[in-house]
């Protein structure tokens, strides 16, 4: 029996294959990688009865339309977009039935910057370091290391098997009050005080507190880099380079913040004030450039019990 497919009509060129990405290899240099917004590639994989970690696409790029070749579910989560199949509007956060030959169009969201799209089985791509994300700066993983094409097939898996819930999904409400943050144009995040945190003016620390940042135009899977009143030194301070991760919040000489994200680059010799907790990076994915971000101080423990929840 041959295998779906689906087929790419149009396409931008950061509109991506990724699944969780790559863990353990930071030390020879090698950023994790996989979806921004990972919550939603797993609710998305979920919806359709997939493994947490099946590749599915992360949509950065605007409309994207798509032709399915096989009888498959799909699911869209993330952004808050209209998504068509064959014109006619079908919901998001649930999974919806697809049959040969129909289109599927993603247009812009309304609200939000990305959203995820899971077929069931899953895209059936090359395991590279254990994960079938692909990595931008590095070219690999993925299609051919790149964004997507017009003319691209992507083969689907066979299905893990895992059974469909009996309800077919709904977005958590934890993502609709999100929303009503997007529409203030404010995102809240909670962060741990960093290694140099304390290496900052009290007048600095005050406003990274208290005050607000916007994401400028220089944002990506790499890093967001913000706007605002400029973070101060207590004392000149030299570094040597040392590895950073998804959330570090590293200061240059300017004192605008950088928010490292997805493909962090792996090492770093800027002053770190914070990291962003695991569990609200997401938000940071869905935050449009211009939209304000605020900090919040938090501890290791809640942060930990914020991952388990």
């Amino acid at each position: 029996m041959a295998k779906a497919t689906i087929e790419v009509l149009s396409s931008g060129a950061l509109n991506l294959i990724q699944d969780r990405g790559r863990i353990g290899f930071l030390g020879a240099g090698v950023s994790r990688g996989g979806a921004m917004d990972e919550p939603a590639l797993v609710m998305a994989n979920e919806l359709v009865g997939n493994e947490a970690n099946a590749a599915a696409l992360e949509i950065n790029v605007f409309p994207q339309r798509l032709r399915v070749q096989g009888d498959i579910w799909f699911a869209c989560t993330g952004a808050q977009s209209r998504v068509t199949l064959d014109g006619a509007a079908v919901p998001t956060w649930t999974r919806v039935r697809a049959a040969p030959g129909q289109v599927l169009v993603i247009e812009a969201p309304r609200l939000g910057c990305r959203a995820y799209i899971a077929f069931s089985g899953g895209i059936d791509v090359q395991e590279i370091l254990g994960s079938r994300s692909t990595d931008l700066k590095a070219g690999f993983g993925g299609y051919e290391g790149r964004g997507l094409r017009r003319g691209d097939v992507l083969t689907l898996g066979v299905s893990a098997g895992l059974a469909l819930s009996e309800h077919p999904g709904i977005a958590p409400a934890e993502r609709v009050s999100f929303l009503d943050d997007l529409k203030r144009g404010v995102v809240r995040v909670k962060v741990i005080p960093a290694t140099e945190y304390d290496c900052f003016t009290g007048e600095s620390l005050a406003h990274f507190r208290e005050g607000s940042y916007r994401i400028s135009s220089e944002a990506n899977r790499v890093g967001y880099r913000l706007m605002g009143e400029p973070l101060k030194l207590a004392h000149p301070l030299e570094l040597f380079s040392h590895g950073i991760i998804p959330g570090t919040v590293q200061v240059p000489p300017n004192g605008q913040p950088i928010i490292q994200m997805a493909e962090a680059n792996t090492c770093g010799g800027y002053p770190k004030i914070a990291a962003v907790i695991q569990s609200d990076l997401w938000r940071l994915a869905q935050a449009p450039v211009g939209c304000a971000v605020r900090f919040t101080l938090t501890t290791i423990d809640a942060a930990l019990e914020a991952l388990r929840r």
